[in-house]
């Protein structure tokens, strides 16, 4: 595991669970979402140990330095000492901000079913005072 020169960057990404899926890995690559001194990267670039890459994921810049080479998926205990975390502080608050405010899923006590329309109706009247009715998370 440790003994790998070189790998791909998408399998990499993959691998440390930055990305669920290798295709999504290798769709960020493509569209010039990962990049190495400020240069995009293809998913067939051969990441080597001690090199430090940007992501942008989710609207976030990212930076991670490569600690462990990898080329195949592992758990996220074992992925974790793979990579550094350079990120800057103010990219991390800007997280935390858009995190906070995030709340569960409603709770509905047990036996009461779901509501009924009138319910319904009455739930996102009052979600509309507080809420924003186009934010995605509104529902």
């Amino acid at each position: 595991m440790n003994d790998l020169k070189k790998v791909r960057i998408d399998k990499w990404l993959w691998s440390v669970r930055l990305f669920k899926s290798r295709s999504m890995a290798s769709d960020a690559c493509k569209t010039g979402k990962i990049k190495s001194n400020s240069n995009n990267l293809k998913p067939s670039y051969l990441l080597s140990g001690g090199e430090v890459i940007e992501v942008k994921k989710n609207g976030f810049n990212l930076i991670f330095k490569v600690n462990i080479l990898l080329d195949k998926r592992v758990s996220a205990v074992l992925a974790a000492p793979c990579f550094e975390d350079l990120t800057t502080l103010e990219e991390m608050n800007k997280y935390k901000e858009w995190y906070i405010g995030k709340s569960g899923s409603e709770y509905r006590h047990r036996g009461e079913g779901r509501p009924t329309k009138k319910e319904r109706r009455e739930i996102d009247e009052f979600k509309g005072m507080y809420f924003d009715e186009n934010d995605p998370g509104f529902s």
